[in-house]
């Protein structure tokens, strides 16, 4: 397949077409518009491959302003970037109103950030936060910003790069090693002694879901959309992350008909053997043990905040 990706493209179009144009059309604005490729596509996050390209793919870069800057220059701003070349390195660009499906082009800073945190900036309070898809966090702090003189749209950026604050953080993670023993650990030998093979997929699945997400949370990442989140695991920068994924990848190939319960017994709680050191290294607890269904408690023993740590530890 092509090594050739969106965001590099859209960097280089930016750069020797996008930059130039601003400059000499929109003097005044040049100050005040941030640039870079950020949002939904796995091109933001660095994913497209050829299969990519058979929809809303191609050079093209957003341009984020302030709400009042851009209702008072939306017009200029299109002519402007109609002069844009309708290709670029071979391939059709998507600046034209009709193919940015509301993902590149001019988008207003607050409204960028409103779409997918349904606040117009970095939440505030553990509701705003609570209310969030993870993947939506991914989406909004993926990317690349290539320029942001203004500061404001990198501003709330690198507030949300922050991550959660930690007692959430803690919640999520109780959370998760609960749905891991539950999925994993309890039920889905069950199932294999009841030759429920259906509900042994089920488990399966909900188990890897459940730890890819601990692994994002462990690493203070944000995971991004589940089909994404595997491939994710690797550029985490974190040998526990590759290694589980590693592992993850042996489990999904394992079936019910060709495997024993003891098969997949080994690779779960391995993983979770690794995981439960790693909650130990990081100070969420005391034991090694390895059956996450109790470990989930004490992670979650450790919230300050009360009401988040009144809640089942089953909620997140």
């Amino acid at each position: 397949m092509s090594t050739v990706h969106g965001l590099d493209l859209a960097r280089k179009f930016y750069e020797e077409c996008g930059r130039e144009l601003i400059a000499r059309e929109l003097p005044d604005l040049e100050d005040r518009i941030a640039v870079g490729l950020v949002g939904e596509g796995s091109e933001c996050f660095g994913f497209d491959d050829d299969i990519s390209r058979d929809h809303d793919w191609g050079p093209a870069f957003c341009l984020w302003l302030p709400e009042d800057v851009l209702a008072a220059n939306g017009e200029r701003l299109e002519r402007a970037l109609a002069m844009l070349p309708e290709s670029f390195e071979g391939f059709g660009t998507r600046m034209k109103p009709e193919d940015r499906m509301g993902r590149v082009g001019p988008l207003p800073v607050e409204g960028f950030y409103r779409r997918f945190l349904n606040v117009p900036g970095c939440p505030q309070t553990l509701g705003e936060w609570r209310a969030i898809p993870e993947h939506y966090l991914a989406v909004a702090t993926n990317g690349e910003v290539f320029c942001d003189p203004l500061g404001r749209f990198s501003a709330i950026r690198e507030d949300l790069l922050r991550f959660y604050p930690e007692d959430l953080r803690l919640k999520k993670i109780a959370a998760r090693c609960v749905a891991a023993a539950q999925a994993g650990q309890y039920n889905l030998p069950r199932m294999m002694a009841r030759h429920a093979y259906t509900s042994v997929s089920i488990c399966c699945a909900r188990f890897t879901e459940a730890v890819i997400s601990l692994l994002y949370l462990l690493n203070k990442r944000y995971m991004p959309f589940y089909k994404w989140a595997h491939a994710g695991l690797a550029r985490i920068g974190s040998p526990l992350a590759e290694g589980v994924g590693a592992s993850l990848e042996q489990l999904s190939c394992l079936t019910p008909l060709e495997n024993t319960s003891a098969d997949y017994a080994a690779l779960i709680e391995d993983i979770c053997q690794r995981l439960a050191d790693e909650l130990v290294e990081q100070g969420l607890s005391d034991s090694n043990d390895p059956w996450l269904y109790e470990q989930g408690p004490t992670v979650q023993a450790r919230i300050r905040h009360e009401g988040l740590k009144r809640l089942p530890v089953q909620f997140d």
